[in-house]
């Protein structure tokens, strides 16, 4: 798919993030568009900023919990309607929280709620969507796994096991629809989409999404919490006050946001790019590039505890590890 000239795009997650940089890159090549999201007032500003890109493009915004499977199918019969279609040409499985980090030691309900996100809404999205794609004259699957699709950690001190979980999964599965799609639907394309660390509001997002208490209103058991875990991972704040904790939470998030090597906008370019070249496999940085080579190159030591400080040295993650030491309150 060469054009994206008058294509209708689905993109779930299009609130915020690289899902309203894939809105905003999409319209201004004449895309029309269909994005969800949990959060209304964060659509509401992709498309007050899609007008603005391209005011003749059609962009309509669908509240719904792509952990769902009933909300997913009500989205494609209101994407139906909406847009008077029986067919769509681009379908972005992007939604993704974390959350659920540890299985031995954390909440069940965030691993539960984590894992339906990021790897349910992606299954329910292409069930939903495929007749749809399959009844169009070309389409194109966009799975969004991760880095942590292919490395299950963010360094040896933090636990990451349901949004891994996850990300390997929306792998393996976009990777089997490859031969899948080619026997029984040619004229449908798939790319896997695998990120580094990108400049987005997940950190901060995904509290929300879990119900969490944002960190000025957590309160001082939440604190106690945070701040034991914050000393596990070897940062001094014994004696810190309660508004230091909570302001360091915050900046967490801000971190991993304004710090990351790459912008939302970078990233959805290189996205549509793929998906121009028909690419199945996109690696979305240079982090992700030299966490794919690090990780084929000795896969045997990329849970060791130095693994992090070789990519550390190179330069790479910087920004990730900083934050992810902070994100305490969401269990990252």
């Amino acid at each position: 798919m060469k054009d994206f000239n008058d294509k209708l795009a689905v993109v779930t997650g299009g609130g915020t993030g690289m899902g309203r940089e894939l809105v905003l890159a999409l319209v201004a090549d004449g895309a029309r568009v269909a994005m969800c999201d949990v959060m209304q007032d964060n659509m509401d500003e992709t498309a007050r900023l899609a007008a603005q890109v391209n005011s003749a493009a059609k962009v309509t915004s669908h509240l719904c919990d792509v952990s769902n499977e009933d909300a997913m199918n009500q989205f494609r019969d209101d994407v139906m309607e909406v847009h008077a279609t029986d067919h769509i040409h681009l379908l972005f499985n992007n939604a993704g929280i974390g959350g659920g980090g540890s299985f031995v030691a954390g909440e069940r309900d965030d691993w539960e709620r984590t894992f339906g996100v990021c790897w349910y809404g992606v299954y329910y999205g292409s069930r939903a969507f495929l007749p749809l794609l399959i009844a169009s004259d070309e389409g194109h699957i966009v799975n969004t796994s991760s880095v942590n699709g292919f490395w299950a950690s963010i360094g040896h001190m933090v636990p990451h096991t349901a949004y891994a979980a996850a990300k390997f999964a929306v792998k393996g599965f976009t990777e089997a629809l490859i031969n899948d799609l080619r026997l029984n639907a040619p004229h449908v394309g798939v790319s896997l989409v695998m990120p580094g660390h990108i400049g987005t509001s997940i950190a901060i997002n995904s509290g929300k999404v879990l119900g969490h208490n944002s960190p000025q209103e957590m309160t001082a058991d939440e604190i106690q919490i945070a701040r034991e875990r914050m000393i596990a991972a070897g940062l001094p704040v014994d004696n810190e006050p309660d508004d230091h904790i909570r302001a360091a939470l915050a900046a967490g998030g801000e971190s991993f946001r304004d710090n990351a090597p790459m912008t939302a906008a970078s990233a959805a370019k290189v996205i549509l790019d793929g998906v121009r070249e028909n690419r199945w496999r996109i690696l979305v940085g240079d982090d992700a590039a030299a966490l794919d080579r690090h990780v084929r190159t000795d896969p045997e030591a990329a849970y060791d505890s130095d693994f992090m400080d070789r990519l550390l040295a190179e330069g790479h993650f910087g920004g990730l590890s900083s934050a992810t030491n902070l994100r305490t309150e969401q269990g990252s």
